[in-house]
């Protein structure tokens, strides 16, 4: 795991709530696609259960990093792509329990009109930097 400095809020900016203002830190940079509640044969997972589709995410996105010998405590940054933003809750239960709450990375959230096939609720997308 690279030396990540997490900064909550910056003086004079307001705090994040569930997330960090900034994180930075120096290491090799990782670059995660957007992921969706697909399995490894490309079906969905999940439909219409946004908990079920966040787990899946989820579990995509430690593929992806440890693919890159990555993990979820390089992650310094997570884009999230939602239908509804009423899914939100679900989206950061499933992301709570890969992330150390104490430290969380910097993160978007948007809701979007559609993604990229119909039955998808959830698409993340993730930044991290590695140690080497």
């Amino acid at each position: 795991m690279g030396v990540l400095r997490h900064i909550a809020a910056p003086a004079g900016g307001p705090a994040g709530r569930g997330y960090s203002q900034v994180v930075t830190g120096r290491g090799r940079l990782v670059v995660v696609s957007g992921q969706v509640a697909q399995d490894e044969h490309g079906g969905l997972v999940g439909p219409g259960d946004a908990g079920v589709q966040a787990r899946q995410v989820f579990e995509n996105l430690r593929r992806c990093l440890e693919a890159a010998g990555a993990g979820f405590g390089d992650v310094v940054k997570l884009g999230f792509f939602v239908l509804d933003v009423a899914d939100l809750p679900a989206v950061r239960a499933a992301r709570d329990e890969v992330i150390d709450v104490t430290r969380p990375p910097a993160s978007t959230a948007v809701q979007v009109a559609g993604l990229f096939a119909p039955g998808y609720l959830i698409e993340v997308e993730a930044w991290a930097l590695v140690d080497d």
